[in-house]
């Protein structure tokens, strides 16, 4: 998201000498993206941000393949995922490519004796059930039910709990994370027809500036396997940045949805994009208000593109059958559309209150073993007429 932002102390120009009142050097970090052509933020740390003191164990977190080639609509059932102590251990990778990471999490307590880094992938985690605070090396975000948390990849991080029911459905993507292009100007400003704007994003505001040495273990994330790595310093010793690179958080209840006399089509729901996959929000709305408008969705063909859909809330007018944190999946090589009565049942509703996060890969996604434990394997024959 390009939006200047500087939080703490910085010098007046950038790669020259900023001193701490005894004298000492701050240490300087880049932090960028796409070599040093993309979004970047410096820097300012208490101590080198270099020092290892020993790597202790590698271990794979890579999920396990159930059905590599799928053309099978599933139905998940998502809070059937069972909680786990650990943040982690409790993410649970349901579908994937070599773009992207679709996951479900219901961790119960906050990471308390380590902190996470996700080298290989840019997070979007939202917050379905729970309340807490994201604490980052570049400040911190507090964040309840309806929330986006988008964490760059490199980013350390921890998360706090204020509960232990907390579902989460996320996406770790391989490909940088933006607005959509189409919402901005060439300056990188969001356009007046865009459904949200600059007032809608929050970022960091509090910056955590510990100066303490010790041992202290970063999670560190490659290639799907998790480094243990003990650092001599505390991660978040941070005096202050600034740049473009830098977590932030936006509410699915701050998306203001567009709408016409006739049915519109999925991507004016979208909130996200990269160049693999799109992010969609679906939230309460007015239907089509043309005199003769179905308002239900209809039928259309995946050629391209996997479509998942998470459902968060409301009543999902297009579905039967269908409850919160359930995950459909409709594969690219065949259409999907309203099931049976839906389309008769849509006609006349003037709106909805369904709330849902979709996502669209442009390359096909792989069921695993995991899915599988929460799969409707009948979800494909619901579209049969009785």
């Amino acid at each position: 998201m390009p939006i200047y932002h500087k939080l703490g102390n910085v010098p007046p120009k950038r790669h020259t000498q900023f001193r701490k009142e005894n004298g000492d050097l701050y240490y300087e970090q880049l932090f960028g993206t796409i070599g040093f052509d993309g979004m970047s933020t410096n820097m300012y740390h208490e101590h080198r941000p270099t020092q290892v003191k020993e790597i202790k164990k590698q271990y794979s977190v890579a999920p396990k393949i159930a059905k590599a080639n799928n053309i099978q609509s599933y139905r998940l059932r998502g809070f059937q995922v069972t909680p786990q102590e650990d943040y982690l251990e409790s993410r649970k990778i349901v579908l994937t490519n070599s773009d992207c990471h679709i996951v479900l999490a219901a961790p119960r307590k906050s990471t308390s004796d380590y902190f996470y880094k996700n080298t290989d992938s840019d997070e979007v985690l939202f917050i379905h059930k729970g309340t807490g605070k994201l604490r980052t090396m570049l400040g911190n975000l507090d964040f309840k039910y309806g929330d986006y948390l988008v964490i760059p990849r490199g980013m350390i991080y921890k998360i706090d709990f204020d509960t232990e029911d907390n579902r989460l459905f996320i996406v770790e993507s391989r490909r940088p994370i933006y607005t959509p292009k189409r919402y901005r100007n060439w300056f990188g400003q969001l356009l007046e027809h865009a459904p949200f704007c600059e007032r809608d994003i929050r970022r960091p505001l509090e910056l955590e500036t510990h100066d303490e040495k010790g041992d202290f273990v970063i999670k560190v994330k490659k290639k799907d396997e998790i480094f243990d790595m003990v650092y001599a310093t505390h991660p978040f010793d941070v005096v202050g940045y600034d740049g473009y690179n830098y977590p932030y958080a936006f509410s699915i209840h701050d998306f203001e949805p567009i709408t016409g006399r006739i049915h519109q089509p999925p991507p004016v729901h979208q909130t996200f994009e990269t160049d693999a996959f799109v992010i969609c929000s679906f939230v309460p709305r007015l239907y089509d208000y043309h005199p003769l408008a179905v308002p239900a969705p209809y039928n259309h063909s995946n050629i391209d593109s996997d479509e998942v859909l998470y459902y968060v809330d409301g009543d999902f007018m297009s579905r039967n059958d269908i409850e919160a944190g359930h995950i459909s999946l409709h594969p690219a090589g065949i259409p999907h559309g309203p099931h049976p009565g839906a389309v008769e049942r849509s006609i006349g509703k003037t709106e909805t209150e369904e709330l849902a996060v979709m996502v669209d890969t442009f390359k096909p996604l792989m069921v695993t073993e995991e899915a599988m434990k929460i799969a409707d394997e009948s979800y494909y024959q619901s579209w049969l007429e009785k």
